[in-house]
């Protein structure tokens, strides 16, 4: 049987994603993550399909689908949520990502040097979904279509720690200089391309409802908040199901799964590690430089802005320092497990 696995960040998103799933049970990862598995039956193909609600951030998104990977060794990888509309989208429309910038990758100096990291959807997800945003055919999957009929578009996004909530901000200014071909703005879609990233036979991509629009954030004239926000997770998921619906997993990617060697296995374990190392070390020569500038701060707003930068990157390391010792925990798993074999073909 083909299997999937969906990840969220908030409840709204994991609700709307649920509904398309029947014979739910629950299941837990030996760290403690909760989730829920259910079947999706379509066109006489069944998937057995894993969800979970991550919560937001790169850091910790990036934490979950590595132990996702590792529990349900899954053939395809979606993240389904909500994303703010940068420009060209409309409430509702929906935006499959081709790119993921993090546009917070860059070396603080006297100014700041953009260092961009990208993270990228699987090139077959992403010619599936613009098959499915010709067609139309996902409208269906909607209890009743909205008028106008929300868009697709494929396009690159945005994502980083930090909500941006007001047009005017400097942030909204440099993502408009920096990335001016991305549409949408969210908090997960990076983290969770980076650990796909390191399993080459897993197809994974960012499917994005769109909420709110910068340029007329909070503004619940016309609808609520949370209104605006399920009708975009209603229709992020039912555009994730129709793709899900049209792709096939021969016998073949299921043999070529399975046959994958260990040593690849491996090293794909060891250069993920490598890269987190090397992030953990960059955050926390970040984190240094402004407990160093702290003290002599005299501006007390400033200050501020520093104790809460300072305490979120004491956040982010602790993340990444727990997803370096799960990577460490599976590479030891994997050098066990070449034992056993050697062991038993030695009999």
């Amino acid at each position: 049987m083909s299997r999937a696995v969906i990840l969220t960040a908030l409840p709204v998103e994991y609700l709307a994603v649920r509904r398309h799933l029947v014979e739910l049970e629950e299941k837990m990862h030996p760290q403690g993550t909760i989730y829920e598995q259910g079947k999706f039956v379509a066109k006489g193909q069944e998937w057995e399909v894993g969800i979970v609600e991550v919560g937001a951030g790169n850091a910790g998104t990036a934490v979950e689908a590595e132990r996702a990977i590792a529990y349900f060794q899954p053939d395809i990888l979606l993240f389904v949520g909500i994303a703010g509309g940068i420009k060209d989208v409309a409430i509702g429309d929906v935006v499959v990502a081709t790119n993921v910038y993090r546009y917070e990758s860059g070396k603080v100096g006297e100014q700041f040097f953009l260092r961009p990291n990208v993270g990228k959807s699987a090139y077959v997800l992403v010619q599936r979904a613009k098959w499915q945003a010709r067609t139309g055919e996902w409208l269906q999957r909607l209890s009743s279509t909205p008028v106008p009929p929300p868009r697709v578009f494929v396009a690159p996004i945005i994502a980083g720690e930090k909500v941006v909530a007001s047009r005017h901000s400097d942030i909204l200014q440099f993502l408009r200089s920096s990335y001016n071909d991305a549409i949408a703005i969210e908090m997960e879609g990076f983290g969770f391309l980076s650990v796909a990233f390191a399993y080459p036979n897993i197809r994974a991509i960012v499917i994005r409802g769109i909420s709110d629009l910068i340029e007329g954030k909070h503004d619940d004239a016309i609808e609520l908040e949370e209104v605006r926000q399920a009708k975009a997770s209603h229709h992020a998921s039912a555009f994730a199901f129709q793709m899900l619906s049209k792709l096939e997993i021969t016998s073949r990617n299921l043999l070529d799964n399975v046959s994958a060697t260990n040593l690849q296995r491996k090293q794909q374990l060891e250069q993920r590690q490598e890269a987190l190392q090397d992030e953990c070390n960059l955050t926390s020569d970040k984190l240094k430089q402004l407990e160093w500038a702290l003290p002599i701060e005299s501006d007390l707003a400033v200050k501020f802005q520093l104790k809460q930068q300072i305490q979120e990157l004491k956040q982010q390391i602790q993340e990444l320092e727990q997803q370096i010792q799960e990577l460490e925990q599976l590479r030891k798993l994997e050098n066990d497990i070449d034992k056993i074999k050697r062991f038993l073909s030695s009999k």
